[in-house]
């Protein structure tokens, strides 16, 4: 399949015309990744992993778009009745098919960002046993071997040395960045540099993708 990542969190899949597309959040270019989508996966509520506006229009637009969330988004976008029967409530530990893609969820809830802020629910989904995207967390998929990690390199709720034994823990054999909206060039250049190096003794080859580039998975 084809994977192009957009800025910050943002990822669209596409393979026999069908499109499907990860967390189309407010730091990326949300309307341009779902232009043609089938499905939409959101990860958790947070305004940089779903912008509630263009999903919402992008819903009413195409009446055969379906979204799949946890269920504090997928309540609140079926506050609006027109799209409700378009909005699919999600948990860990499911299978399904949206798209033309098969579905399996993981993780449960976002990473501690600090005590006093509530932590919401976040899932990560794995695509036809392909790629991961495990959203605001570094859950591991158990008994998967998973063939390309998406990895959240840098956030508030992180340090380098988190981002680096989830790379080694999970030891696909690719990876690429996400959630990497809030760093300039010298930050990725320390956080890539470990994750490249050490993620290679695991099996793991790390490659940067810019925002609009595309690669085959």
């Amino acid at each position: 399949m084809n994977l192009t990542k957009y800025t910050h969190a943002c990822v669209r899949l596409e393979k026999e015309g069908n499109v499907l597309v990860i967390d189309p959040g407010a730091f990326s270019e949300s309307e341009e990744a779902l232009e043609g989508a089938g499905a939409i996966l959101v990860t958790h509520e947070h305004n940089d992993h779903i912008d509630q506006p263009v999903v919402i229009a992008a819903l009413r637009k195409n009446p055969a778009l379906q979204v799949y969330a946890p269920a504090g988004v997928a309540g609140s976008l079926k506050e609006d009745s027109d799209i409700a029967s378009q909005v699919h409530s999600v948990e860990p530990g499911s299978d399904f098919e949206a798209a033309g893609f098969s579905i399996r969820t993981f993780g449960g809830q976002h990473a501690v960002i600090h005590p006093q802020i509530p932590v919401v629910a976040n899932v990560g989904y794995l695509v036809d046993e392909n790629v991961f995207h495990p959203g605001d967390s570094f859950a591991v998929p158990d008994g998967i071997a998973v063939k390309t990690l998406l990895v959240p390199i840098h956030a508030p709720w992180s340090k380098i040395g988190e981002v680096v034994d989830f790379v080694i823990s999970v030891r696909a054999p690719k990876a690429f960045p996400v959630h990497d909206g809030l760093l300039n060039e010298l930050g990725r250049g320390v956080v890539e540099g470990h994750v490249t190096r050490i993620g290679a003794r695991y099996g793991s080859s790390y490659t940067r993708l810019a925002p609009r580039e595309s690669v085959e998975v």
